[in-house]
């Protein structure tokens, strides 16, 4: 072997690895900016779904989607699972300098995930219609709602690939191709639904075929730059595959868990505020649209910020694994300050473009758009600390905190305010639940990082010998 591709060898995994160096706010604000722009292409796309769907004068067919709605979030929590656990992984292992590792767990996550996908939605799919009917749909709607599952939850082997692709493509720091495999699939998406809706005259039929193609693209265009770019896949052995179950299920299992707390707390709440009426629950669910729109950056922050933490921990440096947890905070509060100020600002278009008159409703709103909206700093916490969990080996912290969220920071504090304050009550209490629970996230981040600080100390001579001995062996 010449010098020349002995540098090669050596540069190449710390090529792979940028986020070990660089400015760890300007690499947490590409990231999020990004992938949030990935998300609102999912969002955007999901409302132009409801138009569509609504412009066919049905109620039932609308009513159908919102209870698919809220099975298909059940089976995309598999795929945010496995994505977590992907991501997770690579990112530690570039970080580590393994190119070689990093591939073959990049490889096994994908086997796993559309293996793992292809069995749930097997599951799911044999039981549409106790799962539909459990939700509260009954006689036409039900019919519908299970046919459009139907059809679109057999692509779920698709939809993991695509996600788990994208995982991977931002442990290697491209968010870029990530982000716009997410916008191909909204852009197909939202191309074919009017085509076949309307076109075609397949109504929800067309509306679930349009799904299908679009996860479709997304898994294609979240492979290819991992082919073309990142030195593709390795060839499954049952070996590797062996060795790679344990840690992808030992984030992958407590992720998932992770994001089955959100609707249950939801679920909750969404049940308290029916107490007060038709009203109170229409100002909440337009509280419940803007907050996505408004703070896609805060959402998608969780995925964005992972990998850097990742990358960093794997390199050993704790330093900045420390550094990307602050800057993480302080960009959530800038987002968070910026925003609600334009909420603030954007009050009377609300108002107008939701036709809102004085009562609750416009309360809830307004209450939401400006005061209560700067408490969402905390979800944003909230959110920082899952990663650092999942990427520093704790994934079943992030459980821990959802859940007791969800649960321990929803009933009571939603109980007292509703009590205290009605409606408006309700909302207030379901946030300060939340920046209860934010400080426990901050004090067991904290505690992980000090653990990780410990351990890089103590593998600190025995990473300095590695060091030396390839040192003396190129030297050879």
């Amino acid at each position: 072997m010449n010098d020349t591709q002995d540098k090669a060898e050596q540069a190449a995994p710390e090529a792979q690895a940028k986020f070990t160096r660089g400015n760890l706010f300007g690499h947490i604000s590409v990231m999020s900016l990004t992938a949030s722009v990935g998300l609102m292409a999912v969002f955007l796309v999901d409302f132009v779904d409801m138009i569509f769907i609504s412009m066919l004068g049905k109620a039932e067919l609308a009513a159908a989607v919102g209870y698919a709605g809220a099975i298909l979030f059940f089976t995309t929590s598999f795929g945010i699972g496995m994505a977590i656990a992907a991501g997770a992984l690579v990112a530690r292992a570039l970080g580590a300098g393994r190119p070689e590792e990093a591939r073959r767990r990049a490889t096994n996550a994908l086997i796993y995930g559309v293996i793992f996908g292809a069995i749930f939605a097997a599951t799911v799919w044999f039981n549409l219609a106790f799962l539909a009917g459990l939700l509260g749909a009954t006689g036409a709607t039900l019919e519908l709602a299970v046919h459009y599952l139907q059809i679109i939850v057999p692509s779920l082997p698709f939809l993991m690939v695509g996600m788990i692709g994208g995982a991977i493509l931002r442990a290697h720091g491209d968010a870029r191709r990530a982000m716009m495999a997410t916008i191909w699939g909204g852009l197909v998406n939202a191309v074919l639904d009017p085509i076949l809706i309307f076109g075609l005259d397949l109504e929800l039929t067309g509306a679930a075929l349009a799904s299908v193609a679009a996860r479709i693209v997304i898994a294609v265009t979240a492979l290819l730059p991992l082919i073309r770019h990142y030195g593709g896949f390795d060839r499954p052995t049952t070996s590797s595959l062996t060795i790679d179950m344990r840690p992808i299920l030992a984030i992958a299992v407590p992720a998932i868990l992770t994001q089955l707390a959100t609707p249950i707390g939801q679920a909750y709440v969404t049940r308290a505020m029916a107490e007060f009426g038709e009203e109170a629950v229409a100002g909440m669910a337009i509280v419940a649209r803007m907050t996505p729109v408004g703070f896609g950056i805060i959402f998608a922050l969780s995925g964005a910020i992972g990998p850097i933490i990742g990358q960093n921990a794997g390199a050993g440096l704790d330093g900045r694994v420390r550094g990307a947890f602050k800057d993480g905070l302080l960009f959530t509060a800038i987002v968070v300050v910026v925003v609600s100020g334009l909420f603030f600002l954007a009050r009377p278009g609300i108002q107008m473009l939701f036709q809102l008159e004085d009562g609750v409703a416009l309360t809830l709103v307004f209450l939401f758009a400006g005061p209560l909206s700067l408490m969402f700093f905390f979800n944003g916490v909230i959110f920082v600390a899952n990663a650092a969990f999942n990427n520093l080996g704790h994934p079943f912290y992030s459980t821990i905190v959802n859940w007791g969220r969800h649960t321990f920071g929803t009933i009571p504090f939603v109980l007292l305010g509703g009590a205290w304050y009605g409606a408006p009550g309700i909302m207030i209490g379901q946030y300060l639940g939340g920046a209860v629970f934010a400080v426990v996230a901050i004090i067991l981040a904290l505690r992980v990082m000090a653990k990780e600080r410990t351990k890089t100390q103590d593998q600190e001579p025995f990473a300095r010998q590695a060091r030396l001995f390839s040192l003396l062996h190129h030297r050879r």
